[in-house]
Order: structure tokens, then C-alpha cells, then sequence
């Protein structure tokens, strides 16, 4: 599963990690990605959407159809 939200785009930081003698070393911040299963009352059919864990608080506040909307403004396939 790709660490990239469908909803808000919030993708994977970089970084490093940095040891107690101050040694530096790639490292890479991922997103709360989880993955939801709607139902979308419109198309008759449940959607799974790859969402961050904002994103979820998102659908909740705005409901799952103009979240849709989003993501197909986007460009995004659901």
C-alpha cells in the first residue's frame, strides 16, 4: 500500500535520523494512511478509499459524496 492519501495528497517527509553521537542517517516520515470502505448512496456502491488519518476526520465532517467530488477534481479514480 502506497503512504499517499486519495483525499488531502499528504505524502511520505524525509529526513534523518540522528543518533546520540549526532550521526546522521536517511530516514523517511510516513502518513497515518488507513484504508476505509464507504458507502456511496449516489452510485449504489461501497468505495475503498486510501485516506490519512485527517482525511478521515475530513469525510466525517463534509460526508463521503462532496469527498468524492474532491478526489475527482483531483484527477484521482475511485
Amino acid at each position: 500500500m502506497s503512504a499517499h492519501c486519495q483525499l488531502t495528497g499528504r505524502q511520505p517527509g524525509f529526513g534523518h535520523r540522528i543518533s546520540h553521537s549526532h550521526r546522521r542517517s536517511k530516514r523517511r516520515f510516513d502518513p497515518n494512511i488507513q484504508t476505509k470502505r464507504y458507502w456511496l448512496p449516489s452510485e449504489g456502491r461501497h468505495v475503498r478509499l486510501t485516506l490519512s488519518a485527517k482525511a478521515v476526520k475530513t469525510v466525517d465532517t463534509i460526508g463521503i459524496e462532496a469527498a468524492v467530488a474532491r478526489i475527482r477534481a483531483r484527477g484521482g479514480k475511485v
